[in-house]
């Protein structure tokens, strides 16, 4: 467990998701998943302690429709940047996504300029987030808000990318280098900066949480 034990207030419980679209039979698909799941989404946020310290936090299920990132996803997201901006908190987001809900079409899509237009918000206080890529962590999340950190970690093997080596591959007609898109590959070439695994997760969060205040 990353933040500490019964600290955890979620917050926009409220959020529901809807069908803009009319895509058939999507309200169905995310009522089943709720019921498998036990979440109301594919994120949840809320404000807890790591090691003493007050953070907002998001951590997306990919259990959830592949965690992808719909409306109800974007606005939770954003709502927890705002609330943070307003608290003066650190943020932290743990990813993992395989990009915007197609469902939602272009309305999936705005989510990236929504939460990253919050981002440059919360940067411009000079407050600190922390995004967390876990295994898969691609498509517009990757686009947007997970690549925004001010400091990026990722979990050991986690798969990083917009879209999967096998789509590149068939696009640029080139073999890529091998354990391309992993999250050592990522660190090698400087868009991850720490690989750290969940067991020593909360300390290394703990302290990069301390070198900021």
């Amino acid at each position: 467990m990353t933040l500490d034990e019964g600290s955890f207030k979620e917050i926009d419980t409220e959020l529901n998701t809807a069908n803009p679209l009319d895509f058939p039979n999507y309200l169905e698909k995310v009522t089943a998943v709720q019921e498998t799941t036990g979440q109301n989404e594919a994120i949840v946020t809320g404000e807890g302690t790591i090691e003493g310290y007050k953070v907002v936090v998001g951590v997306m299920d990919s259990h959830f429709i592949m965690g992808s990132m719909g409306s109800v996803v974007g606005e939770k997201i954003t709502r927890a940047v705002e609330y943070a901006l307003v608290k003066k908190l650190p943020l932290i987001i743990f990813a993992t996504s395989g990009g915007a809900r197609m469902q939602e079409g272009i309305l999936s899509l705005m989510q990236m300029a929504k939460t990253s237009a919050a981002l440059a918000k919360y940067d411009q206080a000079g407050l600190l987030f922390i995004s967390v890529l876990t295994d898969p962590t691609t498509g517009g999340v990757t686009a947007s808000f997970a690549s925004l950190g001010d400091i990026i970690i990722a979990e050991p093997g986690a798969l990083i990318g917009f879209t999967g080596p096998r789509v590149i591959e068939q696009t640029i007609r080139q073999k890529l280098p091998e354990g391309f898109q992993r999250a050592e590959f990522m660190r090698q070439h400087g868009m991850v900066d720490m690989i750290v695994s969940r067991p020593v997760m909360k300390e290394t969060l703990a302290n990069v949480i301390s070198l900021h205040i």
